[in-house]
């Protein structure tokens, strides 16, 4: 299994335009192939600054969602939202204790 997760810095304005988008498209990366997991979190001492944490069956599966027409289409709308450059870690996970 691998997890995703992606940091992301809006510009103040942009925070609920991005939520919205969100919100809109999260039912659709969730039932991606390979996705398993999805959430999405905000900096406690900076509003600005979101997190996507995803699971997905194989880094193969990632990359087919990061090359579909879907992803493309929504990466094109959240790009000129961004403050900072975007950031995304992939991990093997290794263990869970409940």
């Amino acid at each position: 299994m691998l997890v995703r997760i992606v940091k992301m810095g809006f510009y103040r304005q942009n925070v609920d335009v991005f939520l919205e988008s969100f919100e809109n498209n999260k039912t659709k990366i969730r039932n991606s192939n390979g996705c398993t997991f999805l959430e999405l979190y905000r900096d406690k001492n900076n509003p600005t600054i979101l997190f996507t944490y995803s699971y997905w069956e194989s880094d193969a599966q990632l990359q087919e969602y990061r090359q579909s027409k879907d992803f493309k289409t929504l990466w094109k709308t959240l790009k000129p939202l961004f403050s900072i450059r975007p950031e995304a870690w992939s991990f093997d996970k290794l263990e869970t204790l409940d």
